[in-house]
């Protein structure tokens, strides 16, 4: 960075006193960090642009520091003693309690790994850009949002041809609501798995897991909306 900044003009001398390579560390950790925020954020995810550059500058800076303080200790000698890895192998533990709040449980379901990992690696480019590593941090950014741009098509195909979902129904027992529709999914290209059944008030609450194509998930729910027998139907 210090030698793009002088070739295009800039004296060494202003470069330094003004730590401008520092600042153009931190700009491009920043562009990258908001590169990725951008296609989360227009994904609706809670971990947008803001939080995206914020770690990835926050990194740079802490790693930029760590090779600072390296530098110095070397310096001063036997005084003080010189490992620019310790104050940025921190980072890591810290980005994971970040990630730990980003992934929520309920339900049998876990949600916000995605997050948390784009997070995760939002880190090791910050890192990168602090350690002067620029084409290995460019070149990690495409590959996230080629991940996260183009995967997620393939992932929408392949759940509309196979997809797992887990639901819930409250069932009236004096009726035949579920046997009905274990019927009715027999007769397609689904899979049913009962999981639980128990007695919750008046009602018997199924909850079970179904295997199978999109449009088939779709004709349950309308199924068990129209089922009479069935006072709540949920999807966990």
């Amino acid at each position: 960075m210090h030698d793009f900044l002088v070739s295009i003009g800039i004296p060494a001398s202003v470069v330094a006193a003004l730590k401008l390579a520092s600042l153009g560390r931190l700009t491009l950790a920043a562009l990258l960090g908001a590169t990725i925020g951008l296609e989360r954020e227009l994904a609706g995810k809670p971990a947008g642009l803001r939080t995206t550059l914020l770690i990835c500058v926050g990194a740079a800076m802490f790693t930029e520091l760590s090779l600072s303080l390296a530098f110095l200790a070397q310096g001063a000698g036997d005084a003080l003693r010189a490992d620019p890895a310790r104050l940025a192998a921190q980072i890591i533990p810290g980005i994971g309690f970040i990630g730990a709040g980003a992934i929520l449980h309920g339900r049998g379901r876990v949600t916000g790994l995605t997050t948390a990992a784009t997070l995760w690696v939002v880190t090791a480019i910050g890192i990168a850009v602090g350690a002067g590593a620029y084409v290995e941090a460019i070149g990690t950014t495409i590959m996230v949002l080629a991940t996260l741009l183009l995967l997620r098509r393939v992932e929408g195909l392949l759940r509309r041809r196979l997809s797992h979902r887990r639901y819930t129904a409250a069932i009236n027992p004096e009726t035949a609501a579920f046997e009905d529709l274990v019927e009715a999914l027999k007769q397609r290209k689904v899979e049913l798995k009962v999981e639980s059944m128990e007695k919750v008030g008046h009602d018997v609450e199924v909850t079970f897991r179904l295997v199978g194509p999109q449009h088939e998930h779709d004709a349950l729910v309308k199924h068990m909306l129209r089922e009479k027998g069935v006072r709540r139907f949920t999807r966990n």
